[in-house]
């Protein structure tokens, strides 16, 4: 891999540039649709392309139950068995451990985790995390990692930490051993639950370490947003100014720019899609919930002058019949409008670093949502 910073912004920390990586070039600051079983809901690889993203999220835990490790050997990994042929991240799994918490053992040695499926048992260790991963064919692999709920005690997040640094330096001698040739690439992610003091000794542990790229862990599981804030920006003050940063489970439009304003390059979550599927879109003036009776005769699109298929071709009115009919076709449709706003957005706020006009893009896009 290689990283390569090509501005740094005069308004705060935002900054362009770009991740080399086995598949092609992901200018940054990005954002990675969630593909949680190897693509994107209801959507195409052709259509991902077309939007032109160049890096999606996969989940380790998922695909080792479905489609199976036997699958993806057969296939060589999850490229060959989804036809998508660009890049892909892939989560350790480090988040089932907490969403899943009821079907989860935690152990310094790894993770008993019971399938969601069928119940049986599995025994996820930091190197089998990345053996899996390494099947699936992953272009960044994610270590395993102990994500804590909010409110814990600072007696119970220093274990967690404790565990997670334990974990991150048994991926990395196991990426260098077996893994460090294969044009994979490993990532650590920081830890640390709301506690600043535990975040700064993760940072520091993890970058003695020397890990290619860091994720910040933990901070989008329902917590109060201002100390969302708080804990991004003090975690990319102390990261490497040299090394992507990369920020877990964040996809709503302004917190995007936020993101980006605190020194982010990379971002994922399901929320686009997701939302989408439940007739939510993005426009420029804040979500539109498409079963609204006020879209009923809207002959608009979705967002005007908007490029997307969704929006050249189809009315609010017809999307709100879509979804009241219950047709899959709706879900499509939204889905890919969602995506292909947050996409626009990325490429937008890209371009204003560039040409130094950040801080008004910013303010611009927060007026607009202000307004409505």
């Amino acid at each position: 891999m290689q990283f390569d910073i090509e501005k740094h912004g005069i308004y705060s920390k935002e900054r362009v540039g770009k991740i080399i990586l086995r598949r092609g070039i992901v200018n940054t600051p990005a954002f990675m649709p969630v593909g949680t079983l190897g693509m994107i809901k209801t959507l195409t690889p052709d259509e991902i392309k077309e939007i032109d993203f160049k890096l999606i999220l996969s989940n380790t835990y998922h695909l080792y139950l479905r489609p199976g490790i036997e699958v993806l050997k057969k296939f060589g990994g999850i490229h060959n068995l989804n036809k998508w042929d660009r890049n892909i991240l892939t989560d350790s799994g480090g988040y089932q451990v907490f969403s899943l918490s009821k079907l989860t053992k935690i152990i310094d040695e790894g993770v008993i985790l019971k399938s969601h499926l069928d119940g049986s048992k599995h025994f996820f260790t930091p190197q089998k995390v990345l053996e899996i991963q390494d099947i699936i064919g992953s272009e960044i692999m994610m270590p395993l990692d102990e994500c804590t709920a909010p409110q814990i005690t600072h007696d119970a997040a220093i274990l967690a930490h404790k565990r997670t640094i334990k974990w991150a330096e048994e991926s990395k001698l196991y990426f260098t051993e077996h893994l460090k040739d294969t044009g994979s690439i490993l990532f650590a992610i920081t830890q640390g639950n709301f506690y600043f003091d535990i975040r700064k000794m993760s940072i520091e542990r993890l970058v003695e370490l020397d890990f290619m790229g860091y994720a910040i862990g933990g901070v989008s599981v329902g917590e109060e947003k201002n100390l969302t804030n708080d804990i991004i920006n003090f975690s990319t003050d102390n990261l490497p100014i040299n090394k992507p940063r990369y920020l877990m489970g964040v996809g709503k439009p302004i917190d995007l720019i936020h993101g980006v304003e605190m020194g982010i390059d990379l971002f994922d979550s399901v929320y686009p899609t997701r939302v989408a599927r439940n007739a939510t879109v993005f426009t420029l003036n804040g979500p539109l919930l498409l079963k609204n009776q006020s879209n009923c005769l809207d002959s608009s699109p979705i967002q005007e002058n908007c490029d997307c298929y969704t929006c050249k071709n189809f009315s609010r009115a017809y999307l709100r019949h879509l979804f009241k009919a219950g047709e899959i076709l709706g879900l499509r449709l939204a889905s890919y409008h969602n995506l292909f706003f947050i996409k626009k957005l990325m490429d937008d706020i890209r371009n204003a670093i560039l040409e130094d006009r950040f801080e008004s893009f910013k303010r611009e896009f927060t007026s607009s949502l202000s307004t409505k």
